[in-house]
C-alpha cells in the first residue's frame, strides 16, 4: 500500500488502511508524544484527516497514556464502567468469561452521546487480547451522511433526536438505580446531522444510544398517528443502520500494546464479542468534548 508522509515530521510514516477511514502511524512513541505538544498537534491533524489512528507496540505506562490523551482535552470518567483508581479518566474495559452476558460492546455506537457534550475522542490501549477474535471496527459517519439519498438528507436536515443512558446501560439495572442514573444523566438532545466543530463537515449523528426523534411529529411528516410511530421509527432505524455498510469501515486486529485513537465526533465503532471464553482487557481514556450544533 502506498504511504504518505506527515508534512511536519519525516519520522512519522502514515499508512492509510482504507480509502475512507483509518491509518496506522509508524515511527511514533506515545510515551514521547505525551511530553511533546508539537508532536501531539501533528497527531491531531492526522486524526482529523483519517478519523481513527492506530499505533503498534506502545509499551507505555498508565500515566503516559493519560498524559498523552490530556493534550487533546480533559478526561472524563464513565458512570458505569470503572476507572483505574490511580489514574482518573482511565476506564478499564475488562472482559472475562464471567462478563460475557454484558452486551455493551457489540453494537455500533458513538461513545456517550447521552451526554450534553459527547466526547471529543478516545485513546484505547490493548492490555491483553485473545489469541483470535476481539477485533474492533470503526465507521466514517461523514461518508455515511454524504452518500445518503438527497431526499433523505432533506428530510433529516432539521431533525433532532434524544440519546439515553437509561435505555442502554440502565436497562438491566433495578428500577431505583435506573431512575437514579437517568436523574443524573437526563436524555440529551442532538441534531441528527451534526456539524463537525473543527472541519465543518456534516456528520450523521445517530447510533444505538438514540431512542427517538424529538421533532418528527409535524404536519409535514404525520398525516395520521401511525405515521408518527412507524414513520419516525423506520427512518431512525434506517439511519442507524448506515454504520454497518462495509465501504465506510475499517477493522483492526488487536495485539497487546496496540493503541487506537479515534475522533468520536465523526465515527462510530463496534467491538466484536467473538472471543469467548477468552479474556480481553482494554484501557480507555475518554476526552471531554463540546456541545453539538
Amino acid at each position: 500500500m502506498k504511504t504518505e508522509s506527515s508534512t511536519r515530521s519525516a519520522s512519522i510514516e502514515v499508512r492509510p488502511l482504507t480509502c475512507t477511514i483509518g491509518a496506522e502511524l509508524r515511527g511514533v512513541d506515545l510515551g514521547t508524544a505525551s511530553r511533546d505538544p508539537a508532536l501531539c498537534q501533528e497527531i491531531r491533524e492526522l486524526l482529523l484527516r483519517h478519523r481513527v489512528l492506530f499505533f503498534r507496540d506502545q509499551d507505555i505506562t498508565r500515566a503516559e497514556h493519560t498524559a498523552f490523551a490530556r493534550h487533546f482535552g480533559e478526561l472524563e470518567d464513565h458512570p458505569v464502567a470503572s476507572s483505574d483508581p490511580d489514574h482518573p479518566g482511565l476506564v478499564r474495559i475488562y472482559k472475562t468469561p464471567e462478563s460475557r452476558k454484558e452486551r455493551y460492546e457489540n453494537s455500533w455506537h458513538t461513545d456517550a452521546t447521552w451526554r450534553e457534550k459527547p466526547p471529543f475522542g478516545c485513546v484505547l490501549r490493548c492490555v491483553e487480547c485473545p489469541p483470535v477474535g476481539g477485533d474492533t471496527m470503526w465507521a466514517n459517519m461523514v461518508e455515511a451522511y454524504a452518500r445518503l439519498p438527497e431526499v433523505i438528507k432533506a428530510t433529516i436536515s432539521e431533525l433532532r433526536a434524544r440519546h439515553s443512558i437509561e435505555a442502554t446501560f440502565g436497562a438491566a439495572m433495578p428500577t431505583v438505580e435506573r431512575l437514579a442514573l437517568k436523574a443524573r444523566y437526563p436524555d440529551a438532545e442532538h441534531p441528527v446531522v451534526r456539524t463537525h466543530p473543527e472541519t465543518n463537515e456534516k456528520v450523521l449523528f445517530v447510533n444505538t444510544f438514540t431512542t427517538h426523534f424529538s421533532n418528527f411529529h409535524t404536519a409535514g411528516n404525520v398525516r395520521v398517528g401511525q405515521d408518527f410511530t412507524r414513520g419516525g421509527s423506520d427512518l431512525l432505524q434506517y439511519l442507524i443502520s448506515q454504520a454497518a455498510i462495509p465501504e465506510y469501515q475499517v477493522r483492526w486486529r488487536w495485539r497487546a500494546n496496540d493503541v487506537a485513537m479515534w475522533d468520536n465526533r465523526s465515527t462510530q465503532h463496534y467491538a466484536v464479542m467473538d472471543y469467548a471464553p477468552c479474556h480481553r482487557k482494554m484501557e480507555r481514556a475518554g476526552i471531554v468534548g463540546d456541545a453539538t450544533f
